[in-house]
C-alpha cells in the first residue's frame, strides 16, 4: 500500500460515515483523500488545521417537515433538508432537488463535491446543496406551489443573500425557484438575491439554463485543444434529456460534433449521423411535458432503443449528463473497446470509483464533474453580482465570462494534474479546489 493509501484508509477510519450508511458520501470523500492527503500532510498549517476533515463534515446538516396540502383537501408529508457544507471562500451555495431519492446521503455528498467545485470556479461561494423527497409526476401547478411555500417556510431562516443562495437541480426550475423566491420574499420582507436560476423579469440572469451544458462543452474544447485537437466531428454521445444534457448538445452541434445520442430510463434516442437541431428541440419539448423519446421524427433519421444506454455506440467523447453512478465499471469497458478518447461528466459524480479506475488504468481523459460541469454555478455566481448592482449582462457578455471561467478553471486544473506526458484531471481537480479551500480554512482559526 502506497503512502496516500494508507493515509486515506487511517483518514476514512475516522469519520462518523462509512460504505455502508453514507455509500455516496463515503465514495466522495475517499476519492478526493486519496488526492490531497499527502497535500495536507506537508503543508504544516493545513496539518494542524485539518482541512480534509472539516470538509468532511459539514458545518450544519437543516432537516425538517415539510407539510402541504394537495388539491384534494388532504395534508401531505415530506421531509425537507439543506446540508451547508462549507462557507470558509463564501456564502453556501448550491441547489435544490424535488426527488424520492433525494436523502441525506445524496446531499451530503453533493454538498462535498459542491464545496470543490465551486472553489475551482474563483468566485467567493461556500458549498451546499439541498431538496425534499417529494415526487412531482402528477402534481398539479397549485399542489407544486403550495409545496414550495410550504418548503421555504421552513428553510427561509437560513437563506440570504450573503448567507446561503439555492438554485435549481432536478425536478427544480424557473417554475419552482419563483415560487421559492416569491415565498422567500414574503416572509423575509425584503427584495435581494436569495436564490439563484430566477427568471429575467424578477432578477434572474441571462444564459443560466444553458450554463451547464455550454459550460461542459467549453471545458471539452479546452481538454482537446490542450492535446491539440479539436471538437469538429467528434462523435458526442450524450446521456440525459433534461437541460444539462440537450444544451450541451446544442452547444456540441453548433461546435461542429456530432451528437449521436440523447437518454432517459426509459431508453436511448440514436442518430447516427448526428442530431440537428431540430431534434434536440423536439427532446426537449418531449421533456417539458414528462414524455419519454420513443417515436421520434424521421428527419434525422433517429432510432428509439429501448431499455439501452448510449455507451456501446463508439464514441469519441462520451458525456454522462443523467445522475450519480449511471456508468458502471463494465459500462466503461464498453467505452474503452469502443475507443472513447475523452469522458467528461455533465453530472454530479456519474461514474462509480470502480468506473473511474478502469478510465484512469486504459489512460483514457477524463474530466470530472467538479470541473467539467461547474458552469451553471458559474453563471450563479454572475446572478448574485449582478442582482446586488442591479446591473444586468447581455447574453453575449455572460457567454464570454463562462468562456472564460471554464478555461480558467481547466488552467488551474491541467496545472495541478500535469504528469509525464498526460494529465490526471481528476486529481489535478481535487487539489485544485482543495488548495483554495485549505488557504481560507487554515487563515480564519478554528471555527
Amino acid at each position: 500500500m502506497n503512502r496516500s493509501d494508507a493515509l486515506a484508509e487511517a483518514f476514512l477510519a475516522e469519520l462518523s460515515v462509512t460504505d455502508d450508511s453514507h455509500p455516496n458520501t463515503y465514495h466522495a470523500i475517499s476519492d478526493v483523500a486519496r488526492d490531497v492527503l499527502t497535500v495536507e500532510k506537508n503543508d504544516p498549517a493545513w496539518s494542524a488545521a485539518r482541512v480534509l476533515r472539516r470538509l468532511s463534515d459539514p458545518d450544519r446538516i437543516l432537516s425538517f417537515r415539510v407539510t402541504w396540502e394537495d388539491d384534494n383537501g388532504d395534508v401531505r408529508v415530506n421531509r425537507g433538508w439543506r446540508v451547508q457544507g462549507s462557507n470558509a471562500i463564501g456564502p453556501y451555495k448550491g441547489g435544490l432537488r424535488f426527488h424520492p431519492s433525494v436523502n441525506e446521503d445524496v446531499l451530503r455528498f453533493l454538498a462535498f463535491e459542491q464545496c470543490f467545485k465551486n472553489a475551482l470556479t474563483g468566485l467567493p461561494l461556500g458549498g451546499a446543496k439541498g431538496g425534499a423527497n417529494l415526487d412531482p409526476r402528477g402534481l398539479s401547478e397549485r399542489e407544486i406551489m403550495r409545496f414550495c411555500q410550504a418548503f421555504m417556510a421552513q428553510l427561509e431562516p437560513f437563506v440570504g443573500p450573503d448567507q446561503d443562495v439555492p438554485a435549481g437541480d432536478i425536478n427544480v426550475g424557473a417554475r419552482e425557484i419563483g415560487y421559492l423566491f416569491g415565498a422567500w420574499r414574503q416572509r423575509r420582507g425584503l427584495y435581494q438575491g436569495s436564490l439563484t436560476g430566477k427568471g429575467l423579469s424578477y432578477g434572474g440572469s441571462e444564459m443560466r439554463i444553458e450554463a451547464t451544458g455550454f459550460g461542459l462543452v467549453y471545458f471539452v474544447q479546452a481538454a482537446l485543444a490542450e492535446q491539440g485537437h479539436d471538437i469538429k466531428g467528434k462523435r458526442v454521445a450524450i446521456s440525459g434529456k433534461g437541460n444539462v444534457a440537450t444544451h450541451a448538445a446544442l452547444k456540441a452541434t453548433e461546435e461542429g460534433a456530432r451528437v449521436i445520442s440523447l437518454s432517459d430510463t426509459s431508453g436511448t434516442l440514436v442518430a447516427p449521423d448526428g442530431m440537428s437541431p431540430d431534434l434536440i428541440r423536439w427532446v426537449q419539448e418531449r421533456k417539458a411535458r414528462g414524455e419519454d423519446l420513443s417515436d421520434p421524427p424521421k428527419s434525422d433519421a433517429a432510432q428509439f432503443r429501448e431499455g439501452e444506454v448510449p455507451w456501446d455506440l463508439e464514441p469519441d467523447i462520451a458525456l454522462p449528463c443523467a445522475t450519480q453512478n449511471e456508468l458502471d465499471a463494465s459500462m466503461a469497458r464498453t467505452l474503452i473497446d469502443g475507443q472513447v478518447e475523452m469522458v467528461a461528466e455533465g453530472a454530479n459524480m456519474p461514474l462509480t470509483s470502480d468506473a473511474a479506475r478502469v478510465l484512469r488504468h486504459a489512460h483514457v481523459v477524463h474530466l470530472p464533474g467538479k470541473a467539467a460541469n461547474a458552469g451553471g454555478v458559474a453563471v450563479s455566481g454572475l446572478e448574485m453580482s449582478q442582482m446586488s448592482q442591479r446591473r444586468f449582462a447581455s447574453a453575449e457578455d455572460v457567454d464570454a465570462s463562462l468562456r472564460s471561467i471554464m478555461a480558467d478553471i481547466h488552467a488551474r486544473v491541467s496545472e495541478e494534474g500535469r504528469g509525464t506526458g498526460e494529465i490526471d484531471y481528476v486529481r489535478g481537480a481535487n487539489l485544485a479546489g482543495y488548495r483554495r479551500l485549505a488557504k481560507a480554512i487554515s487563515a480564519q482559526g478554528i471555527l
